[in-house]
């Protein structure tokens, strides 16, 4: 068995702490804007999932049909948080990737 390295393990802790606020910085930079209806609703979403904006088509609310709008609001915001998490995990993937950790 090797012999453990306080060193070594103090510099692993230090490097994911560091990768955690990198994280944190690269999840409210990021910014994903999705829409639905081709267009009818358009949802930005940060990286931490809070939204920075929705615009919605006027003629939609002209038509008077509240379902279908209430689901193009859902459906733009659930295609928001998908591109997040898309973003999000190619980004944690790669981070992880850098940091040498055996079998990522």
């Amino acid at each position: 068995m090797d012999g453990f390295d306080p060193r070594q393990f103090q510099e692993m802790l230090e490097n994911a702490q560091k990768q955690a606020q990198d994280l944190q910085q690269k999840m409210k930079q990021t910014v994903v804007e999705a829409s639905s209806g081709g267009g009818t609703v358009t949802v930005k979403m940060n990286g931490q999932k809070h939204v920075l904006g929705t615009k919605i088509d006027p003629d939609a609310v002209k038509s008077g049909d509240v379902e279908m709008l209430q689901d193009l609001v859902t459906a733009a915001f659930n295609a928001a948080a998908q591109k997040v998490d898309e973003a999000m995990q190619s980004t944690v993937g790669g981070m992880l990737g850098g940091m040498g950790l055996p079998g990522l």
